[in-house]
């Protein structure tokens, strides 16, 4: 009786470290795969964040992208009347919808604003209004180059760079109708801004 019993003992025993040996595998390859899936989610974060975002800038609204590009001919002289005219189409209905917004902004302010009993509520309001109105000042300034890029165009000195004098070219003014500098002129330009700060 003894050694059966010696017997049904080792066997429970040998059995119980089986059975903890197969946890104990089961454990590791469970944390093996977590880590797994843990690491490949990070790798696609990562590669998520890398991924560089398309900018659209702030100001070019959506009337603005939406203008037909100028089909240039062979042998066609810059800035000729066809040229002139395309680029007075494109300035003054981008300022005529800058100044829609900013009309639209005052009505919105003048409907909106209350005063309001809580002081959370206030401060939101006020935080938005600011915004608002920081982002008019900018559309203001921009009008006001919008308006000298049309008086360069009718007095002939517009798609011309102001600093060496040569032509800016018709798809960098279509891109950024008030510039005033040919890309070589505007690089130089912030090379020496980025030197200087």
């Amino acid at each position: 009786m003894p050694a059966k019993k010696k017997t049904a003992a080792k066997k429970k025993v040998t059995k119980k470290k089986t059975v903890a040996k197969k946890t104990v595998a089961k454990k590791t390859t469970t944390k093996k795969k977590v880590a797994a899936k843990k690491t490949a989610a990070k790798k696609k974060v990562a590669k998520k964040k890398a991924a560089p975002k398309k900018r659209i800038p702030s100001n070019i609204t959506q009337e603005f992208k939406q203008f037909v590009p100028y089909k240039i001919k062979k042998g066609e002289e810059y800035m000729n009347e066809a040229q002139i005219e395309h680029f007075h189409h494109i300035l003054n209905s981008w300022k005529m919808e800058l100044m829609q917004e900013v009309d639209k902004t005052v009505h919105h302010m003048q409907d909106e604003a209350a005063n309001f009993p809580d002081p959370n509520d206030r401060a939101s309001q006020e935080s938005d209004f600011t915004m608002e109105l920081r982002t008019r000042d900018r559309e203001r300034k921009l009008i006001k180059k919008i308006d000298g890029s049309i008086s360069n165009l009718d007095s002939g000195e517009y798609g011309y760079c102001e600093e060496c004098g040569i032509e800016i070219g018709i798809r960098r003014l279509e891109a950024r109708p008030t510039a005033d500098l040919c890309i070589d002129c505007k690089s130089l330009s912030e090379i020496r801004e980025k030197s200087m700060s």
